[in-house]
């Protein structure tokens, strides 16, 4: 049976203990039903599992010792940086969940022109919390030991002129290029995925001319939360680890 995985911000020593976060503690100990002696596998991002016993069941502070340091599923060799045109709700979340789940290595939330969400202050601190929330569960599900980085969302073109942390590309169901006869690349990708509306020919044509490469995944239509990881699927079995 697949043990329980719960992640943490604590370091972690074997031998040691640790009180959980009241989340994690109702999450294991309410909704997974676990009981004092169960067997918990904890992680914090420094690539390793430590799996370690539930010493004391409260849905307040579940008390976990550790236990011993094992190899944990190692980091895809493809580093993707998925690049999205925030979507509503769930849309957003599924994006996050799957795309995480296929190994994408950060996100970057952008505003293109057709995007509907529009966040202050205020709303994008709630969302960034909760999108955060999205790829922890996500790799406690998964698997992974090293949580993807979250960058705060931007417009597009703020983005456009950082500088860019890998080889640029954009999914477009015009291009000429289908991203499954991508060459491996030489560092990591950007890959941007457009709204629900897809991205104007004026976004399309300015990303062209500052060296974005247009892609695309087949004939069919995808919706956005889709597109992102029918694209990190793609790209894991040309060049990742699936």
């Amino acid at each position: 049976m697949r043990l329980p995985r719960a992640y943490t911000t604590e370091p972690l020593v074997p031998g040691g203990e640790l009180e959980l976060d009241a989340r994690t503690s109702t999450h294991l100990c309410r909704v997974l039903r676990l009981r004092a002696g169960d067997t918990v596998v904890l992680f914090n991002g420094d690539g390793w599992d430590y799996v370690g016993e539930l010493i004391r069941a409260s849905r307040e502070a579940a008390v976990i010792q550790v236990r011993e340091q094992c190899p944990a599923v190692p980091e895809s060799p493809l580093r993707v940086t998925l690049v999205q045109a925030i979507s509503r709700g769930e849309r957003m979340d599924h994006t996050l969940q799957k795309c995480t789940e296929l190994g994408a290595s950060a996100f970057r939330p952008v505003f293109t022109e057709r995007v509907e969400v529009r966040l202050d202050a205020e709303r994008a601190a709630r969302r960034m919390h909760h999108w955060q929330g999205v790829i922890r569960s996500a790799c406690e599900q998964c698997g992974r030991t090293v949580l993807p980085i979250l960058h705060p969302p931007v417009e597009l073109w703020t983005w456009l002129a950082a500088e860019p942390d890998g080889q640029r590309l954009m999914l477009d169901a015009d291009a000429a290029q289908a991203l499954s006869m991508l060459d491996a690349p030489a560092t990591g990708l950007e890959l941007l995925v457009g709204p629900e509306g897809g991205l104007s020919p004026a976004e399309r044509e300015r990303l062209a001319a500052h060296g974005v490469q247009a892609v695309g995944l087949g004939p069919r239509t995808l919706r956005t939360e889709t597109a992102g990881a029918a694209a990190l699927a793609v790209l894991q079995a040309r060049h990742g680890d699936l």
